[in-house]
């Protein structure tokens, strides 16, 4: 669990030093798209984000083939190769897309040809659990185009729900907390080696999240572009192939019995195939919604709008923040229920505390209006733009400038001038190219 520890703590902290920098690199190369219709932000925000995650991701990878326990997984599997191959791909069509806008035709070409390379080099699903008949082998071509299908609709559901600040990067990071106790349960409590690619994955992912966050919360200084969310998209689904796909249930012990009666002896057989199902539970409802509500008009199922599940909680009176926390509480209630009942499927107080924070979210969606304050003792935890509101200062009286002392005339700003949203934006000699 340490060297977990440890190549999370390093990616998050690589990942966390270097978007500074690559933000300003971001405004210097013009990598600041105008608003466009559906965006929520007001001001010009540079992307290239995804740039500062691929570099955690290479240093989280890099330590763990340099620690001691964490080295066998290098060197009895390829997987961690495989990953880094794809996802070294798809990043670059995330950074040409982010700077050039890409037709979407191809970046879905370049998604399948990432998850190709991936198969390629033997990261592919194999078998599938299948309650009440046991291990279902697949043939070469079953098992292609199944590991192709899933990293396709894991990374665009991903991309779907990049809209709000911070929204993807901490969804995600959620959904890899629950998925790594999962996996480093069927790792260390069974015995099963397999799993340990999958906890590496999902410990990786943990620390790319965790290192943009501060970056991307809102108002965010920077976004993490189809760079960004493409690539966590890449491995959260390749976390989900390696568990689902890799790790022979047969070795858990869950098919004990040839009939069972009760329903919740059959759960534990479910959830090598449905836990990694949770995890885009939330993107994958909004990806669905979207092509349901798009083909519907006589769209193209691409095409951009503002129906997504975040737009809507804007328009019903929730505040940019409080919409992001919302989704937060669904993705982990779905995620940490499902993992919690995975360990104990026959526990009651598991689906009555489900059912009561489902019930929970019910109201905050239908108070909007109600704005949470943080506690005095904790305002020195939380950044200064949460804290309570102290008391209104009226301002001095400022005396009128006398004839002796010329005001510094001002230079107006024309409507669409791109300024850099954030404190730290370049002077007007670096600012990036109309």
């Amino acid at each position: 669990m340490r060297e977990y520890l440890l190549t999370l703590c390093i990616t998050a902290a690589v990942t966390y030093l270097l978007t500074g920098p690559v933000r300003k690199f971001a405004i210097v190369a013009g990598a600041m798209p105008e608003i466009r219709a559906r965006d929520v932000h007001r001001e010009p925000t540079p992307r290239l984000g995804g740039i500062a995650m691929f570099f955690g991701l290479c240093a989280g990878l890099l330590v763990a083939d340099h620690l001691t326990n964490l080295n066998e997984v290098f060197e009895k599997s390829n997987e961690p190769r495989a990953l880094l191959s794809g996802a070294a791909l798809i990043w670059l069509i995330g950074v040409l897309d982010d700077k050039f806008e890409i037709d979407a035709l191809i970046k879905l070409g370049g998604q399948m040809i990432a998850a190709g390379v991936m198969v390629m080099q033997g990261l592919t699903i194999l078998w599938l659990p299948i309650p009440g008949v046991g291990t279902v082998a697949l043939t070469q071509w079953q098992g292609t185009l199944l590991t192709v299908a899933l990293v396709v609709i894991t990374i665009n559901a991903v991309n779907f729900v990049d809209g709000l600040d911070g929204l993807a990067a901490g969804m995600v990071c959620i959904a890899s907390a629950a998925f790594f106790m999962y996996a480093y349960r069927i790792w260390y409590s069974y015995g099963i080696e397999a799993a340990a690619p999958a906890t590496l994955f999902a410990a990786i992912l943990m620390g790319m999240c965790l290192g943009f966050l501060p970056h991307n919360m809102h108002p965010a200084r920077i976004f993490m572009g189809d760079s960004g969310s493409m690539l966590i998209g890449l491995v959260l689904a390749a976390g989900a192939i390696s568990v689902t796909g890799q790790v022979d249930p047969d070795l858990m012990n869950l098919y004990t019995n040839s009939e069972r009666s009760a329903v919740h002896q059959m759960v534990p057989v479910y959830i090598p195939l449905v836990m990694p199902l949770t995890i885009i539970a939330i993107p994958a409802a909004d990806l669905i919604l979207a092509i349901v509500r798009r083909t519907w008009r006589g769209q193209s199922p691409f095409a951009a709008d503002r129906g997504h599940l975040h737009h809507r909680l804007l328009e019903i009176g929730h505040s940019h923040s409080r919409a992001v926390l919302i989704m937060y509480f669904w993705s982990g209630l779905i995620a940490f229920g499902t993992l919690a009942y995975s360990v104990n499927a026959g526990a009651m107080w598991i689906v009555l505390g489900v059912v009561f924070l489902s019930a929970l979210g019910l109201v905050l969606l239908l108070l909007p209006r109600f704005t949470p304050r943080a506690p005095r003792w904790a305002e020195s935890f939380i950044p200064p733009r949460y804290r309570r509101r102290g008391a209104v200062v009226e301002p001095e009286p400022v005396a009128p400038p006398t004839a002796a002392v010329e005001e510094e005339p001002r230079t107006p700003v024309a409507a669409g001038a791109m300024r850099a949203n954030g404190a730290t934006a370049l002077s007007a000699r670096t600012r990036s190219r109309p």
